[in-house]
């Protein structure tokens, strides 16, 4: 197989099908999120409310990551991922249920609201599972010379996912309503549980099978932390992800300032979708490994710089192009984290990774919604935008300072090391 081949991971059948399923679940819960944003701002009018339903998932997902993470070391991947696409699905489905009239016409609209806030933290619990599992599954169905172009394409399907699902939501809203959004949401949720039966059981690799929970923690915990260039990639992101969070205000922007209403908040949830899909085609052929780590920094500083931009602009079109870019650069910070993590991450430990992963940077988006509807409230929301994006350019700069090994990070290196150990 040729190793500069773009398609070498797509050749394998089993990857397909797990592409089809991560899309399909992250598009879901990405679109999942904007619906219910849309729903809780329309019915509170107030931006803290924004905040608190990313708070209502992070908290859990938070607390019960290095649980997950054990767990998902200790069973088998595919079982466990039907399992948390079947929780998923229960959320979805009650979602539908809460937003549907004829259900809720004698609901008070604070049952309604703390009804959504139970389901949402209930899926904050899938959620510690699920992405620990989908890491772990990762690696079980293709080969470890490729890793690479197949981490290039599973974190494009990602961030394709992250950023059409919202896209799809704004537009969906308009068309069809917030019930029948959820709708499609809970068909999603189906649909890729079908296709995951399709990839049989996969064995488990790991030696320390009824390992006590919390050596096991220890151990998990204590990898990364003492892996320099893991705990670099990982807080990068999650500072950026956190303080860059300007897309959980989006429907204060479309309601409020740019006031362009639903038709124009899902073209500004789609812009950064382009992004996402450019890069997706790009980086297959043109691979991010070389000089990696400053890619990586430069990425995310350009992203750090669109969010200052959306958030000064009150031009609708200008705007678009900020998030347009800033969609290209979250792609190329994604697609070489995910790869770092790929490369750096031994086989036994991988939910344990993940999960700590999942703990730094999975449920920033969450807590960055939170971050971002608590500073809007205090600030005001261009404030709390340009706020975010400032500090993620400082954070840039002292990462860059104070981690050279990050900044140096060339994973050439890495994949010659994999091709040496399978010759």
């Amino acid at each position: 197989m040729n190793k500069n081949d773009p398609y070498a991971a797509l050749r394998f059948r089993e990857f397909n099908i797990f592409l089809v399923v991560r899309f399909a679940m992250v598009f879901a819960w990405s679109m999942q999120f904007v619906v219910i944003e849309w729903e809780v701002y329309s019915i509170t009018k107030n931006p803290l409310s924004l905040g608190i339903i990313g708070l209502m998932e992070v908290i859990p997902a938070v607390s019960m990551a290095l649980f997950a993470g054990h767990i998902v070391d200790q069973k088998e991947k595919r079982s466990l991922l039907v399992k948390c696409i079947g929780g998923f699905s229960i959320v979805s489905f009650g979602l539908f249920l809460l937003t549907w009239p004829r259900v809720v016409a004698d609901f008070s609209t604070n049952t309604i609201l703390y009804s959504i806030y139970f389901l949402v933290f209930i899926g904050g619990i899938v959620r510690s599972f699920l992405g620990p599992t989908i890491f772990s599954l990762f690696s079980l169905l293709i080969p470890k010379k490729i890793y690479p172009n197949a981490a290039t394409w599973s974190s494009s399907v990602w961030q394709m996912g992250a950023v059409v699902g919202p896209a799809i939501g704004g537009f969906a809203i308009h068309w069809i309503g917030v019930h029948w959004s959820m709708c499609l949401i809970f068909a999603l949720s189906l649909i890729a549980l079908l296709f995951l039966f399709q990839i049989p059981k996969k064995p488990i690799l790991n030696p320390n099978i009824g390992e006590p929970i919390f050596k096991s923690l220890r151990e998990g915990v204590r990898f990364v932390l003492t892996t320099r260039v893991i705990l670099g990639a990982i807080t990068l992101d999650m500072i950026a992800v956190l303080f860059g969070g300007a897309v959980a205000l989006l429907p204060i922007y479309a309601q409020d300032i740019l006031k362009v209403g639903p038709e124009g908040f899902g073209i500004l949830r789609a812009a950064p979708a382009v992004g996402a899909l450019i890069i997706m085609f790009t980086s297959a052929y043109f691979p991010l490994n070389k000089n990696a780590g400053m890619k990586l920094l430069a990425a995310i500083f350009g992203f750090g710089i669109c969010i200052i931009v959306f958030g000064l602009s009150t031009s609708f079109w200008l705007s678009v192009f900020a998030l347009f870019l800033s969609g290209i650069t979250d792609g190329v910070s994604v697609i070489i984290r995910q790869t770092i993590l790929q490369l750096r991450t031994p086989d036994h430990m991988r939910g344990r990774v993940a999960s700590v992963n999942s703990m730094f940077v999975g449920s920033s988006n969450e807590l960055g919604a939170f971050e971002s509807g608590l500073t809007a409230k205090l600030m005001g929301t261009v404030t709390a935008v340009v706020f975010g994006g400032g500090m993620t350019l400082i954070t840039v700069f002292a990462t860059g300072v104070f981690l050279p090994k990050l900044r140096k990070l060339d994973l050439r290196k890495d994949l010659e090391e994999h091709e040496n150990k399978i010759d």
